[in-house]
């Protein structure tokens, strides 16, 4: 990994973007294709800048995604792959399971859907726990039924990201940081990479950028949607003192109409306790801290219909987003209705990360893997959670469409 070292004139392919998708799918063609030369360039100074270092790092079981959907095959198939990965690289990770705890009865059909759900995707250990079972794995929740997921686990994804990055150089591959992309164009059927100091031709290209990736897409003739709107995800860390009051990690019952899993207690793979995310729309790509305001980045958030559709549809939402954001208090009281012990002052500012949320332009916010062929460049356009934990599986998939432009 280098900021130092320039881009080749010419490559095999081209990578945009080093966050964990596309490094693994980097990896994934490197291990395929002795002697393929591949650079993958990312503009800022480190792999992993943004989501995959910005999440609470959870490994998903695959409960809550459609049966059928990329999602929901790809994420139990890759936390599998992920655990052995990891295990044979030294890369720890903890088991530290997931209660989804229903609080009251209307709840009860939704809890009993994702137990569906979970069932029909083959999660493993997945179980229906009863009110006087919860206290069993977590002491300190409440509620009135739960599902336990024992698979689910945590693991820190920029060591991932890393290990990716390192199995690509050993293969003869780049990795180039503090390396922006200006666009990617199509010249007698090979992929023109524009950079400010040049331009690298290749066979094919690859386009992980995040919450860019809807600018390159449509700059190099795609369709307009979906575009990416960027939702802020605020998380509190619960004092170390504490943090006994969380075992495991504990969930709510989410909104099925949302791609968002409400605010959530998550024990971490150093043992911190993050309560999270929230779940506010944001003026720039890059808003860690709240008030950070790009002007193209809101006239393109303002200009989509989706955006006017999204915020009629689910006004109410955001006005609780709001105010989880402005108030410690309403967002604690999120996570009292299954651990009444807890209380404001046990928790202190936490992280942030930015989730690049594809919109489609009837105002629904897509929930699932969106990849689509432009000429020689696929184009990764949405790749939300829980794509970290589906990075080998989802790699195989991409780069199975690669290989067709390469023939």
């Amino acid at each position: 990994m280098s900021a130092i070292d320039q881009p080749p004139r010419s490559c095999d392919v081209v990578v945009v973007g080093a966050g964990i998708v596309g490094l693994a799918a980097a990896r994934e063609l490197a291990l395929r294709h002795d002697g393929l030369e591949i650079c993958v360039l990312d503009r800022e100074p480190a792999i992993g800048a943004h989501q995959t270092s910005h999440s609470s790092g959870v490994i998903h079981a695959g409960i809550y995604y459609r049966p059928g959907s990329l999602k929901a095959r790809l994420c139990v198939q890759g936390a599998a792959e992920l655990y052995d990965y990891c295990a044979k690289r030294g890369i720890r990770t903890e088991r530290t399971g997931k209660l989804i705890v229903a609080t009251a009865e209307d709840e009860l059909d939704r809890l009993a859907e994702l137990e569906r759900r979970g069932t029909e995707n083959g999660v493993p250990g997945l179980r229906r726990v009863a009110a006087d079972e919860i206290s069993e794995l977590e002491p300190h929740a409440v509620g009135i039924a739960a599902l336990h997921s024992p698979n689910t686990g945590v693991v820190d994804f920029t060591e991932v990201a890393a290990a990716y990055a390192t199995e690509v150089g050993r293969r003869g591959g780049q990795v180039i940081t503090a390396c922006p992309v200006d666009g990617v164009s199509e010249r007698e059927g090979r992929a023109l990479v524009r950079r400010p100091a040049g331009t690298t031709e290749a066979r094919a290209a690859l386009v992980c950028a995040g919450a860019w990736s809807d600018r390159l897409a449509v700059a190099a003739g795609a369709e307009k949607e979906p575009r990416i709107v960027p939702f802020r995800g605020g998380y509190l860390r619960l004092r170390p003192e504490r943090a006994h009051l969380v075992r495991t990690s504990i969930y709510p019952v989410p909104d099925p109409d949302l791609p968002f899993l409400g605010a959530h207690l998550t024990r971490g793979h150093d043992g911190e306790v993050l309560l999270g995310p929230s779940a506010l729309m944001v003026g720039a790509r890059d808003a860690y801290r709240p008030w950070r305001v790009r002007a193209r980045d809101v006239r393109d958030t303002l200009a989509w219909p989706g955006t006017w559709r999204l915020i009629g549809r689910f006004w109410r939402t955001g006005v609780d987003e709001i105010s989880h954001a402005a108030s410690k208090r309403a967002f604690v009281a999120e996570a009292q209705r299954f651990v009444p012990e807890l209380r404001p002052r046990d928790f202190v500012a936490g992280p942030a990360g930015i989730r690049a949320q594809a919109l489609a332009r009837d105002g629904s916010l897509v929930d699932d893997f969106v990849i689509s062929r432009l000429g020689p460049a696929l184009h990764v356009r949405n790749a939300p959670s829980p794509a970290a934990t589906s990075s080998l599986p989802l790699a195989r998939m991409i780069a199975d469409e690669v290989d067709e432009l390469l023939v």
